[in-house]
């Protein structure tokens, strides 16, 4: 299938809009992976990205076929993704890491499951963290180089081919929800996702990994599975390099990384736990619960301790209770 040139897609300085639902990239604290629970880290920012068709001449060739937006991040450095879709009608959103789908660990298909929910909704679930793997919780999105097997596509899969994030956005079929005023026409232009994807350059592409645990739910469809589209209005593949390959490529230095949780704890800083005790949360994927973190992964390959991932204590009155849609920042 040919790639559009009218695909629903905008790109923006640090965000992008997938027919219609706007996605950031936060980056934020790598939470310690102790064992303990921790509440929602803030954003410290919105990671820069850029088209890959903007810089043809000097990303990997491989990216060439697939297209889509690339971002940099260091190795461990830890990241949020937020939803922006305010308006009527709300969408259906599938995520993957690496081709594997990061609700159920199922292999990435950009079609809807006729089995389970393997799709956020847009509105209400205002962001995710990470990767479903608990009841109410899940492990924090944290980057490294692909070929190490620490990834979640690695662990999962058994390779790492792909790295980087899926993401396709689903409209409503018509007629299968409630009227309201605000309505906006169904549009067929798609931006097309290649699966023939060539290995990537050892080292300088990223994946994403298992961090430490963190409270979040993924909520259940309030429309259900028959209200959506089965084929998405739109597919982005989010490249994710490491800080010497961002600048190869953009000429421009990557930000920062940002403080660590243990510091920003000491300062005084906020965390934060959103107002949704009433909602539920989806299933547990087996195949996600049992995917290891990278502490763990460091430990299996021998390796001295690579993070300080001692408790942080965060007391009560540091939690900010925050609405659905409101953007954590300290």
């Amino acid at each position: 299938m040919a790639k559009s040139t009218k695909a629903p897609i905008v790109v923006h300085e640090s965000s992008v809009e997938i027919a219609g639902v706007g996605v950031s990239f936060h980056r934020t604290l790598r939470i310690p992976d102790d064992g303990k629970v921790y509440p929602l880290p803030p954003s410290l920012g919105c990671f820069p990205i850029h088209r890959v068709k903007d810089h043809a001449g000097r990303v990997p060739e491989s990216w060439l076929g697939n297209g889509g937006i690339f971002l940099p991040m260091y190795q461990r450095e830890a990241m949020w993704m937020s939803f922006d879709r305010p308006h009527w009608p709300p969408r259906a959103l599938k995520l993957a890491v690496g081709m594997v789908n990061a609700i159920t660990g199922a292999p990435w298909d950009d079609r809807l499951s006729k089995d389970e929910q393997d799709y956020l909704v847009c509105p209400d679930q205002p962001w995710i963290d990470g990767i479903k793997s608990a009841d109410g919780e899940i492990r924090q999105f944290v980057a490294m180089p692909l070929g190490m097997g620490y990834t979640v596509e690695g662990q999962v899969t058994g390779e790492e081919r792909f790295g980087g994030l899926q993401i396709a956005v689903h409209s409503a079929k018509k007629g299968r929800l409630p009227k309201h005023d605000r309505t906006e026409p169904h549009t067929d232009a798609m931006m097309v996702l290649s699966l023939s994807a060539a290995p990537p350059s050892a080292g300088a592409e990223m994946g994403l990994a298992a961090g430490g645990r963190m409270e979040q739910k993924i909520y259940p469809d309030p429309y259900g599975r028959d209200t959506w589209r089965t084929r998405p209005d739109a597919r982005l593949y989010v490249h994710i390099v490491n800080s010497q390959l961002y600048r190869e490529i953009t000429g421009e230095r990557a930000p920062d990384t940002p403080v660590t949780a243990r510091t920003y704890t000491e300062h005084g800083y906020p965390w934060f736990a959103l107002y949704d005790e009433a909602q539920p949360d989806v299933p547990v994927p087996d195949t996600l619960a049992g995917v290891k973190s990278v502490k763990q992964m460091d430990a299996e390959k021998g390796f001295a301790p690579q993070q300080d991932d001692t408790s942080v204590p965060v007391a009560d009155e540091q939690v900010i209770g925050v609405p659905g849609g409101t953007t954590p920042t300290p």
